[in-house]
């Protein structure tokens, strides 16, 4: 099989929203002592979750959860409910951590993020983001001028449909303009990101590791279709 386009997803494949310490220090539970580090760690692994409940919700934001990746306002509201049942029930705290894990300047990129984009983009292949996400990634790659190797970027709350719906795939390789069956997803989530396998893709699953510890896994997984 020829491969003329990769998509990758964005959380956990080509950046991560890893801990700062200085977001989390001042945070304090219910009885006001401040967030221990278990603690800590179990709230960044809630609020990156690319699927599945991590708490208990009322049908209210039940609904928002399950639609969190359309609407940026119910995507609010349900991670600042979220926030407040894993240890932050200050409001105040929860919007201020909130602003931050929405913020793409804060997330860390893989270390092998602009040299896999950079290959696929130079092998003449379209290269495209796709992301169940509720904001704005484009300035992440922006910044860093890697927007430059990105063709389309497919968003769920832009397009109104999320992984592992066929829509989502089926908008991203129109807009490449590539057929599915030549189109290569690389994704950390069997369950969403494996879902381009209905449409024809090709996939290849990465371990969404702290950045630290997985330093080539993108590289790997072009080189194994022959990229690179």
């Amino acid at each position: 099989m020829t491969i003329k386009a990769v998509l990758f997803d964005y959380s956990g494949t080509l950046f991560r929203l890893e801990q700062d310490e200085t977001w989390l220090a001042d945070l304090t539970d219910h009885s006001g002592s401040p967030l221990d580090i278990e603690a800590q760690a179990e709230l960044m692994r809630r609020m990156t979750a690319p699927v599945g409940q991590v708490v208990e919700l009322d049908a209210e934001h039940l609904h928002a959860w399950q639609h969190r990746d359309r609407d940026p306002a119910l995507h609010r509201k349900v991670y600042l409910e979220v926030l407040g049942k894993s240890g932050v029930p200050r409001r105040e705290e929860a919007v201020a951590l909130y602003e931050r894990l929405i913020d793409p300047g804060q997330w860390t990129p893989y270390p092998d993020t602009e040299a896999a984009l950079k290959a696929a983009s130079e092998r003449g292949l379209k290269v495209g983001v796709l992301s169940n996400i509720a904001f704005d990634i484009r300035p992440a790659f922006t910044a860093r001028g890697w927007d430059a190797y990105v063709d389309e970027f497919v968003l769920s709350f832009e397009v109104g449909a999320v992984k592992p719906e066929l829509e989502i795939f089926r908008k991203a390789v129109e807009g490449l303009g590539v057929p599915a069956t030549e189109t290569l997803m690389v994704g950390d989530s069997e369950e969403a990101d494996g879902g381009a396998r209905a449409l024809g893709c090709e996939f290849a699953l990465v371990d969404p590791l702290p950045t630290a510890e997985r330093p080539d896994a993108l590289l790997m997984a072009l080189r194994g279709f022959g990229i690179g």
